[in-house]
């Protein structure tokens, strides 16, 4: 879409070369002659240069004006060809694809029978491309004389003016032009105000055909009276847009219904438009070869999908589908909040989509605070069609979002699936990966992202993409929109007010814009136009409610809940090179993961960035995150912990092993005098009944020591660097006697064990303990505390003293949790657990197969 404005822009400099002479000294630009030679002809001076400043820009249009027209001469003289659509990510109906309508023009987009429509239609595009140029090139040069004159102040200082003649051509233009207000309206952070409020009312305030006619029209689609099927319809369109109108009616049967009905030839009006932007950008492609040549992007593809969308949108019985689709799938992915209307599919026709009436007020319509209270609504709603689904709208502007005003079905409808769009499988994984790079800042990891998505080439210059990604993309990161964009870039490059600092920021900023153009040859991918104008459009309807909103910050809760969820080998993937990062498992990085899924999202310094190595400081509370790990919603999670629980449990165990055969050597009574004549005892052949799969013992006779080294191999230096670590964090977690038991040093510290269960114990909330009679309850307390070396009185004075905080205050807090869990999450833990042991076990097996083989 932008590529076409702006293509659109040129254009105006192009073939006008007489408006072009407004601001320019004595120049030629170069014509055909007649005959197919090439001559100059002069351009009269019609304003003074009065200022150097003047004489730069009026020298830049010109050498802008001089290549654009030679641009534009070698295209003309081109065979122009209609969108090519081999790839689109357009949802599209293929059982219609060949169809025609009255006219010759396909009712599903289809490249040969809109260039055989063209064949036929010269005269009448040369007509269309005429009308466009007389609208456009007056407004163009009255703004670039006034930007000349004046710069950009006398540009603000008409901006009312120029807001309300722009809104006037859009209309003049028609559809397609109008479709480019109605995205452009929703950007308070690129467009001030004034023309903002011009372009709002190109939502659904667009000058209305005749009832009459949309009558005729219904009956015909219908072939039938009106009162066959509806029993009242409104004297007016309540609302009337770019392709349609719609109206409010009642059917026989008694239901609400809306009836959007198409305007009079809007497809063959659309058509020859495509032409004229398709000859733009082809304009704009030449240019782009010609100045900037590392460039890979081929804008005429872009166009492509934007235009394939667009004549997609006119054909209702698409839409019906579309919208049909994308409510199923919103109530599979149970999206609360938002709601999609009903369809009457018996009712729809190409030109005429019946669905279920919205009380409501468009967003377009609502106050900014009334629009902050739904953004999460709509935020999640789109990331789930986007990102889970696959299956987005790409159209999401204010007037397509209604407010309602029963919420009994949902906050918020959604409405118009002309244009929708999908993604394969791999394109949601790499826009996932590369959210959560963005997210972390991980500029390297981000450019593996972008050439798998197609944006960089395998060969580019690593070193000189990652600081200018940095420079381009941090700002866009800490969200506000193109305002606070462009205040973090003057901040960025030093641009602090003053007039050296000015010009050395400004120096450094066009160097690195020419290091992009001319050095990394970026490509940006067809389907990216639909995903940019989604985004474009969602982004600056949250900025109207919260002008520092960022699009990314906000979408990683929804991207690390997708990481925790979902068992595919890719998300496996990118889970664990979150969580497993420089290399073993990353605690606080999966507090920070979990706690992000939660909605808690621990930030850098300035809060722009998430920082995966600080745990928030107000984290979720231990009983919602445990519930969440034992719930479907971290299955992904859950398959990578079982993984390395398993890992921990067996190296603890190893270490335990050995540090309990060590203890009970040392401890072993040796006779005295002839000890020294002995053979130790760990080398002495022992006959041992080994375990097996098959549940039959095995006998083998091995020396004791070799057996440990069997069953408990020793652990490899980074094994026990992990194994401090994890007694670390129990310690800091349940306390010294849990990770004494843990360590293996219960027979250097027996007591530790009976205290560690005498303190669960006396949190009253050990499994099945309520359960035991109280006499039996008492003397197994009595013992423990015996076992201690104290008495219960003085046990529990020290409990109650010590559970005020600490490490027993965690270890109530995981009890009490436990205690709470519904059966199927204790049911999931029992899994966990079970699990975990029969997989330690069958590598016990393993070990010992190699005694008996």
């Amino acid at each position: 879409m932008a590529s076409s404005n702006l293509a659109s822009c040129l254009v105006f400099l192009v073939l006008c070369s007489h408006v072009v002479s407004f601001s320019l000294r004595p120049s030629y630009l170069l014509r055909p002659s007649s005959n197919g030679a090439r001559r100059t002809s002069p351009v009269s001076l019609r304003m003074q240069v009065r200022s150097p400043t003047e004489a730069a820009s009026q020298s830049l249009a010109t050498s802008a004006a001089i290549a654009a027209a030679a641009v534009n001469a070698a295209v003309s003289m081109r065979k122009l060809e209609a969108p090519d659509v081999d790839k689109t990510y357009i949802v599209k109906d293929k059982e219609r694809q060949g169809a025609v309508d009255e006219e010759g023009l396909p009712i599903v987009y289809d490249k040969e029978l809109i260039e055989a429509y063209w064949r036929k239609q010269d005269g009448a595009l040369q007509k269309r491309w005429r009308e466009f140029l007389s609208v456009s090139v007056p407004f163009l040069t009255k703004m670039i004389t006034m930007l000349v004159r004046g710069g950009v102040d006398e540009l603000k200082k008409n901006e009312v003016d120029l807001a309300r003649e722009a809104r006037q051509n859009l209309e003049k233009l028609g559809p397609t032009y109008i479709k480019a207000g109605q995205m452009m309206s929703v950007r308070p952070d690129v467009l001030p105000q004034p023309v903002l409020d011009e372009l709002a009312y190109l939502q659904d305030s667009v000058k209305p055909f005749d009832t009459k006619v949309a009558v005729e029209m219904i009956e015909q689609e219908l072939k039938a009276p009106l009162g066959k099927y509806f029993s009242e319809i409104s004297e007016k369109p309540v609302a009337a847009a770019s392709l349609a109108q719609v109206y409010k009616a009642k059917l026989v049967t008694g239901e609400t219904v809306a009836v959007k009905v198409q305007r009079p030839d809007v497809l063959s009006v659309v058509s020859k438009d495509l032409y004229v932007l398709r000859r733009a950008a082809e304009v704009y492609q030449g240019l782009m070869d010609r100045f900037a040549p590392q460039q890979r992007t081929n804008y005429v593809a872009l166009l492509n999908e934007w235009a394939v969308g667009f004549y997609t949108e006119l054909d209702f019985m698409n839409e019906c589908a579309n919208q049909k689709k994308l409510k199923g799938l919103l109530e599979e992915q149970m999206v609360e909040g938002m709601y999609v209307p009903e369809v009457y599919e018996e009712l729809c026709t190409r030109r005429l989509l019946v669905t279920e009436w919205v009380d409501g007020v468009k967003l377009s319509e609502c106050s900014p605070e009334e629009i902050r209270e739904v953004i999460g609504i709509g935020q999640e709603s789109f990331l789930t069609q986007l990102l889970q689904v696959g299956f987005f709208h790409s159209d999401p502007h204010p007037g397509n979002i209604i407010r309602m005003s029963d919420e009994s079905k949902g906050k918020i409808a959604l409405i118009d699936f002309g244009l929708v769009a999908c993604l394969q499988q791999e394109d949601m994984d790499q826009i996932v990966n590369a959210i959560i790079h963005l997210a972390n800042k991980d500029y390297p990891a981000l450019v593996d992202d972008f050439i798998s998505l197609g944006i960089l080439p395998p060969d580019c210059d690593r070193p000189k993409v990652i600081p200018l990604m940095d420079k381009a993309l941090s700002p866009y990161v800490k969200g506000g929109g193109a305002k606070k964009y462009e205040e973090e870039l003057k901040r960025m490059y030093g641009m602090d007010g003053s007039s050296g600092a000015a010009i050395g920021g400004f120096q450094a900023m066009t160097q690195d814009a020419l290091t992009v153009l001319n050095d990394i040859p970026f490509t940006i991918p067809p389907y990216f136009a639909l995903i940019a104008r989604a985004v474009v459009t969602l982004e600056g309807v949250a900025l109207i409610g919260d002008p520092s909103y960022g699009l990314v910050m906000e979408a990683y809760p929804f991207v690390a809940r997708k990481l925790l969820r979902e068992d595919r080998p890719e998300v496996q993937r990118a889970l664990q090179e979150v969580l497993y990062a420089g290399g073993g498992l990353k605690t606080s990085r999966l507090s920070v993961l979990l706690n992000g899924a939660l909605g808690v999202v621990a930030r850098t310094q300035g809060g722009a960035f998430i920082d995966f190595d600080s745990i928030p400081e107000e984290g979720v509370p231990l009983e919602e995150a445990i519930k969440y790990l034992l719930s479907d919603k971290a299955r992904s999670l859950r398959n990578i912990l079982a993984d390395e629980v398993e890992n921990a449990a067996d190296v603890l165990l190893r270490q335990s092993l050995r540090k309990g055969f060590s203890a009970f050597l040392n401890n072993l009574p040796r006779p005295p005098f002839i000890s020294s004549f002995l053979p130790s005892p760990e080398t002495v052949p022992t006959m041992f009944l080994l375990p097996t799969a098959s549940g039959t013992p095995q006998p083998v006779l091995r020396p004791p020591q070799e057996l440990l080294e069997v069953v408990a191999p020793k652990l490899t230096r980074e094994e026990e660097l992990y194994a401090i670590s994890l007694v670390d964090l129990i310690k800091s977690a349940l306390g010294e006697d849990a990770a004494t038991l843990v360590a293996g040093d219960a027979l250097v510290d027996p007591r530790a064990a009976s205290r560690l269960l005498l303190s669960v114990v006396s949190t009253g909330k050990l499994p099945g303990w309520s359960s035991l009679p109280a006499p039996l309850a008492d003397a197994l307390k009595q013992l423990l505390t015996v076992l201690n070396g104290g008495s219960v009185r003085r046990e529990e004075e020290e409990s109650q003293e010590s559970s005020a905080g600490g490490w027993q205050t965690n270890l109530q807090e995981v009890l009490g949790t436990l205690e709470k869990l519904e059966e199927k999450e204790r049911q999931e833990l029992n899994d966990v657990v079970q699990g975990t042991g029969s997989r330690l076990w069958q590598r016990m097996l393993n070990r010992l197969e190699t005694l008996s083989s």
